[in-house]
C-alpha cells in the first residue's frame, strides 16, 4: 500500500468494491512483487499438465491392463497436483488480500488512539 492509499483509507474515500473484486486480486496476484511465485506457479502447472496428457495419452495406447493401471495412475495424481496448484495459487491471492486487510484494521486503531489522546488531552 502507498501513502495515497493509507490516506484515502484514513479519509473513507478508499474504493472497497474495487479493491474485492476479482479482477482486483488478479492484479495483485501478477505484479511484479509475486512474480517468484507465479512463475513457481506457472512451471509446475505445466509440468503436471503435461505429465496428465502424457498418462492420459498413454493409457489408449497400452493394451496390457497392467500399463493401463499405471497411467491411468499418472493421469490422475498429475489431475490432483494441478489442483494444487490452483488451490496454492488462490491462497497466495487471500493472502495479499489478508494482508490488506489487517492494514486496514492498523490504521483504523491508529486513528482510534490518536482521537483518545486528544480527548484524554482536551478531559
Amino acid at each position: 500500500m502507498n501513502d495515497e492509499q493509507i490516506r484515502q483509507i484514513i479519509n473513507g474515500t478508499y474504493d472497497e468494491p474495487r479493491e474485492e473484486s476479482i479482477w482486483s486480486m488478479a492484479s495483485d496476484f501478477y505484479s511484479r512483487k509475486m512474480l517468484s511465485i507465479v512463475i513457481f506457479i506457472w512451471v509446475w502447472a505445466i509440468l503436471f499438465m503435461a505429465m496428465t496428457i502424457y498418462g492420459a495419452v498413454q493409457f489408449f495406447r497400452v493394451d496390457q491392463t497392467k500399463g493401463q493401471i499405471m497411467y491411468a495412475t499418472i493421469f490422475i495424481c498429475g489431475c490432483q497436483f494441478v489442483g494444487l496448484m490452483k488451490v496454492f495459487a488462490w491462497q497466495m491471492i487471500h493472502r495479499n488480500s489478508i494482508k490488506r486487510e489487517i492494514k486496514r484494521l492498523e490504521l483504523r486503531i491508529a486513528a482510534l488512539a490518536e482521537s483518545l489522546e486528544k480527548t484524554a488531552d482536551k478531559g
